[in-house]
């Protein structure tokens, strides 16, 4: 069940998404997910959204650790941002392309739901960013510092000033999936950001396939959202992605259980995935393939007397 992600061997193809503010679900928040996820040799990508820092994370012991980012209006604070991962012993940079703008999100709203104010995001410490050190602050105040102007040229200039391999998230269609080929970048994830920006989206799984085929394997196709069983992980993988990654198992699991619950999560996950690969004869990853699926764009060919 090894594998590679840009030249890292790993134990299996599940990683861990970036999701921020995991101290609001244990008080280890993301140093926990990252001991769990060097335990169980595979990668993590941290949020900028952090409530460690880049050293907090790096301090937890060896790993491979990416991490997500956001185009800021300042650029310098991008630029700093950037250079505090690398210093930290971070692998890649993960490029967060669907929120330029963020979602109405109805529940949210509803509930009242406002986050601690004493919560800090430490990723930021020490950099010029005002209020926002705060996690506290409100949402409209994060929307000040997104760059809503987001296009291909900031891609472009990300590259200049990192030799990091870059991979896009939040890639949804074809055509988007063949110009982040032509900008030259390591890969794409296909998400649609939990289902949290835009009502009505596809499901990341529904458009999986059309990108992995628009690709036409120059890069790698990472997927995630709704991964929660190890059947979904071999649907995904069946579909042409190298690899996926998890986020709210992920979460829940540090909720329930801290370190521990998350490297639960993995196991069940891992060994989820290794059942149903033994129960479709998939004696490994590179015999998992299109034909032991069957998809709604699959029904004019499924034979009648079935």
């Amino acid at each position: 069940m090894t594998t590679s992600v840009l030249g890292f061997k790993i134990s299996m193809p599940i990683m861990i998404a970036p999701t921020g503010l995991q101290k609001m679900a244990h008080p280890q928040g993301e140093c926990a997910i990252a001991r769990a996820a060097s335990a169980a040799n595979t990668i993590m990508i941290l949020s900028t959204m952090s409530n460690y820092s880049f050293d907090e994370v790096a301090s937890t012991g060896s790993g491979i650790r990416f991490f997500q980012l956001y185009i800021f209006r300042d650029r310098n604070l991008v630029t700093q941002l950037v250079r505090r991962a690398e210093r930290a012993g971070f692998k890649a940079v993960v490029l967060t392309v669907d929120r330029p703008f963020i979602g109405r999100r109805e529940a949210d709203i509803k509930n009242g739901f406002r986050l601690p104010p004493n919560m800090t995001l430490k990723i930021f410490e020490g950099l010029d960013f005002g209020e926002q050190t705060k996690a506290g602050s409100s949402v409209s105040q994060a929307r000040r510092h997104f760059d809503e102007s987001l296009n291909w040229k900031d891609v472009k200039w990300l590259q200049t000033i990192t030799s990091l391999p870059i991979l896009l998230k939040g890639i949804l269609t074809a055509e988007d999936a063949r110009i982040a080929v032509q900008a030259g970048v390591a890969g794409i994830i296909v998400s649609n950001h939990g289902a949290r920006q835009l009502d009505y989206v596809p499901a990341s799984i529904m458009v999986l396939e059309e990108i992995v085929q628009a690709v036409e394997g120059r890069i790698p196709v990472f997927v995630d959202g709704g991964i929660r069983r190890g059947t979904d992980i071999y649907k995904a993988l069946a579909l042409g992605a190298c690899a996926v990654f998890i986020g709210r198992a992920v979460v829940f699991s540090l909720a329930a259980e801290g370190e521990n619950g998350v490297k639960k999560v993995l196991k069940m996950l891992r060994d989820e995935l290794q059942l149903t690969m033994a129960l479709c004869g998939s004696p490994s990853l590179k015999h998992i393939t299109r034909r032991h699926i069957f998809t709604h764009s699959d029904r004019t060919t499924f034979p009648s007397n079935l």
